[in-house]
């Protein structure tokens, strides 16, 4: 199982061509469903690969590919929408005991604090935001939950953010996942998106430190 992640975190076209080969053209989109609805809606699992998923899934949905454009970007929008929401009623009813628990070492309560601080200052756009933030998003809808957040504001803001990242990343690799360059180096594109997605949480650790370090002063 655990070769099968790195495979999956190094390489999702070629799982996905495994897929579409082993399970045909209808039960393939379960793996993707299932993939990115755990990333989003289980708070152990920040790790599994949702962006590079995305955008290998849409340069499957081009012409001969073997995913039909509408159903994975539909698959998807169930998945992430749903993970959220699972997420946000995981939160609600286990939050303080999971990390009470102290079972998720990824989740101290100073960490939990900070993201707290962070999704009360920037409010219920904050579900969106963090939808193109890999980790945050999986702690995002958990802090929402743990906060008490007006579930119907939060289910907007989630369907927004939902759609907004399901369509940027699988519209980007439908557009443009055939180019030859891509195509030839996709193990680079796929760590380059990879490292993109994680620059607004490192600028908001190093803007968090700067702060830190001139309060201390």
């Amino acid at each position: 199982m655990i070769e099968k992640l790195l495979n999956l975190l190094k390489d999702p076209r070629s799982a996905i061509a495994g897929w579409i080969i082993a399970l045909g053209p209808i039960w393939v989109y379960t793996p993707l469903f299932l993939i990115v609805f755990i990333e989003t809606g289980i708070v152990f699992f920040p790790f599994l690969p949702g962006d590079s998923l995305l955008f290998a899934a849409g340069v499957f949905c081009a012409e001969g590919g073997g995913l039909d454009l509408w159903v994975t970007l539909i698959v998807f929008w169930a998945a992430a929408i749903l993970g959220n929401t699972s997420n946000y009623w995981i939160s609600r009813w286990f939050g303080h005991a999971i990390i009470d628990s102290g079972k998720v070492k990824s989740m101290t309560p100073e960490r939990i604090a900070k993201l707290d601080g962070f999704f009360k200052k920037y409010g219920a756009f904050t579900i969106v935001i963090t939808r193109f933030m890999p980790f945050l998003r999986t702690f995002a809808p958990f802090v929402a939950g743990m906060g008490h957040m007006n579930f119907a504001k939060f289910t907007l803001f989630n369907v927004i953010g939902g759609i907004s990242w399901v369509c940027l990343f699988v519209l980007t690799g439908y557009f443009f996942g055939s180019i030859p360059f891509i195509q030839d180096n996709f193990s680079l594109i796929i760590i380059g998106i990879v490292l993109v997605s994680c620059i607004p949480a490192f600028w908001g650790l190093i803007k968090a430190a700067v702060e830190k370090a001139k309060a201390r002063k």
